[in-house]
């Protein structure tokens, strides 16, 4: 269990704070000590957040033209996922995250320090600052992990081919991983925010936003309000340029942003069908 450094929890002063999220902080500590100190909290986070930012948009998938609204974002409309598909690619998540995820943090209540919850919450400026070095770290490692996975042809069959079993993907194929990704992915995603030597508030959002970005990538709508719509000059590459990858494994390695693919010369925009290798 995770440990209030320095003073016992029930003497911590009720006190003002010019830290925004101090009174947020505060009532965590408090109210909720026993869910945000068990090395299983950031586990039930993350998955939880799958499942609910996966959800609305397999209702979408579901109705299909029936919600022409949205119907006509869809950016491959030819290929509908089936209520099968999208049984498949939960099942799959939540089979790794049962026989995979969860022993993996119980051998590490074993193995690992007991870490500590400080007693203040982090500014507000920290929040995003750290959160985002915490992003474009990961995005760095994945393009270079994602970069190699698709150049090694054995790499590729044994470890990737299993989260490109669909050319048009959906929410819920956004966790259809293999046991190797999936334990990379999670590594990097516990050791970069202690690399980086952020506040646990920070290292939570940053899960939530992860996964959004995440399942946002792979919802296959290019709505007009989705991040990378919102984000400007281009940033994110979002569900266009992860939706082009599913179609042309060969461009857009980067799960987030879009500086190393347009760097490499690896990005191709929605529709550029001609670049295909």
């Amino acid at each position: 269990m995770l440990n209030i450094n320095e003073l016992p929890l029930l003497s911590l002063p009720s006190r003002a704070s010019d830290r925004l999220l101090q009174p947020l902080w505060d009532y965590l500590l408090f109210h909720h000590l026993p869910l945000i100190s068990s090395p299983f909290f950031p586990v039930i986070l993350a998955f939880s957040s799958y499942i609910f930012f996966s959800l609305p948009f397999a209702v979408l998938d579901l109705l299909g033209k029936r919600v022409p609204l949205f119907h006509k974002y869809k950016i491959q409309p030819d290929r509908q996922p089936t209520l099968g598909m999208m049984a498949k690619s939960f099942m799959k998540a939540l089979y790794n995250h049962i026989f995979f995820v969860l022993p993996a943090v119980i051998i590490g209540m074993f193995i690992l320090p007991t870490p500590t919850l400080p007693q203040e919450a982090p500014a507000l400026y920290e929040v995003f600052i750290d959160g985002l070095a915490v992003l474009l770290l990961f995005d760095t490692q994945y393009y270079i992990w994602h970069f190699i996975h698709h150049k090694n042809p054995q790499l590729y069959r044994w470890v990737h081919a299993v989260h490109h079993e669909y050319m048009a993907p959906f929410s819920w194929s956004t966790e259809q991983l293999s046991i190797p990704e999936l334990m990379t992915v999670g590594f990097w995603s516990n050791l970069d925010p202690i690399l980086l030597k952020c506040h646990p508030l920070t290292t939570w959002c940053v899960t939530v936003v992860s996964i959004w970005m995440s399942v946002e990538d792979h919802i296959g709508y290019d709505l007009p309000w989705t991040l990378n719509h919102l984000v400007p000059f281009g940033l994110l590459g979002g569900a266009p340029a992860h939706d082009m990858h599913h179609q042309w494994p060969s461009r857009n390695f980067a799960p987030f942003f879009s500086h190393w693919d347009k760097i490499f010369g690896s990005a191709v925009n929605l529709g550029e069908k001609s670049m295909r290798k």
